[in-house]
């Protein structure tokens, strides 16, 4: 009676969560300010604004906006216009934030970004940086998944309909010859959409056999008894691809250009700065998520989790063309026309002021 109450309160859990974090706190909570985005003395207002509203999720591949927020890289390069920022749980509940102006800057992955943009009909959001490459894992508990060939017939938890390890998984079991429905998630395979935070307590539960999660999710089931079954970066050419894109409202770039490029100007400056201290840097992005969540990832889950990351200033732009390939083969978005959807000139400007190499849009940037 026991298991069979903590896997009722498991499912509960999974079902309702994401449903109150969004009644409660709109499309992103707020995060709180720790004091180390404290506007300088003297500072003036970029274009005049008062505040620019960013967004992103408690996640290490989310790392830059994390160590950029709590060490004020973000804030310094903004001057007097305060940093508003707001965190999520999954991309397209940032991307429903983005159409409604709750936010008009976001760190996001890679598929709630190419939805995002083709349901608008590219006029919602431009990618205008990159961040991030790796940190996705498959973990299963190894009782009762020792091959990946042992994962069909299994539940494994992706963390949203549509989002960017959702898309990934669904297109790594097509490639096994397996048939699962996008929608229900229901086939050879059973898709379970389940927040990140509330994962690992299903796992340990037994609701779920295993999931497919960015880190520190992956990190947490490892340190619960599971095992990692496969590294994404293994299916990918050079082990890279793109898990954390940064994007914004057309219109905002368009009535603020100079706030946009300050807001890349200190996402440089942060991937260059972790890049030089990774140590500290990990340190900076729990410390954090210390203050977000009130509990601080334990050294068993930090020090894999980050390993395993890559922080770039590359938006990997061919890699978003085959993740749009792969959403389209799983059912989940119609065959897209992505034309238009970078816009790297800021981002580039920034980099040559820099003396660092620019970037590449892939033949996908507005004209």
């Amino acid at each position: 009676m026991r298991a069979s109450s903590a896997l009722r309160r498991s499912l509960a859990a999974i079902a309702a969560l994401p449903l109150l974090t969004l009644a409660a706190c709109g499309y992103g909570s707020e995060a709180k300010d720790d004091g180390a985005a404290k506007v300088a003395a003297g500072a003036k207002k970029i274009d005049g604004l008062d505040t620019v509203k960013i967004g992103y999720f408690g996640n290490l591949t989310h790392g830059t906006a994390l160590v950029g927020m709590q060490k004020g890289f973000f804030q310094k390069a903004l001057g007097a216009t305060k940093v508003e920022p707001a965190v999520f749980n999954a991309g397209p509940s940032e991307i429903e934030a983005l159409n409604s102006q709750s936010i008009d800057i976001g760190w996001i992955g890679p598929s709630p970004a190419i939805n995002g943009y083709t349901k608008a009909g590219g006029k919602n959001l431009r990618i205008i940086g990159g961040s991030a490459s790796g940190g996705v894992k498959l973990v299963v508990n190894p009782d009762k998944i020792k091959s990946l060939k042992d994962v069909k017939g299994k539940r494994i938890a992706t963390p949203q309909l549509g989002n960017t390890q959702d898309v990934a998984f669904l297109n790594w079991a097509a490639e096994q010859g397996w048939k699962v429905d996008p929608q229900s998630g229901k086939g050879d395979v059973t898709v379970v959409r389940s927040d990140n935070k509330v994962t690992p307590d299903a796992y340990k539960a037994g609701s779920v056999d295993g999931a497919w999660v960015p880190e520190p999710t992956a990190s947490k089931l490892v340190a619960e008894g599971g095992k990692v079954l496969l590294d994404e970066s293994t299916l990918w050419p050079d082990k890279k691809f793109v898990i954390t894109n940064i994007i914004v409202r057309q219109d905002f770039l368009k009535e603020h250009p100079k706030v946009v490029e300050a807001v890349l100007k200190g996402s440089v400056e942060t991937n260059k700065w972790i890049n030089a201290n990774p140590d500290a840097a990990k340190e900076a992005a729990n410390k954090l998520l210390e203050q977000e969540t009130g509990k601080a990832l334990p050294a068993d889950v930090l020090d894999p989790a980050w390993k395993s990351i890559r922080f770039t200033d590359d938006p990997l732009a061919s890699t978003l063309n085959t993740e749009a390939e792969h959403a389209v083969k799983a059912g989940l978005l119609e065959k897209p026309n992505l034309k238009g959807i970078y816009d790297l000139a800021p981002l580039n400007k920034v980099l040559k002021a820099e003396g660092e190499p620019t970037v590449d849009d892939a033949g996908l940037g507005v004209k």
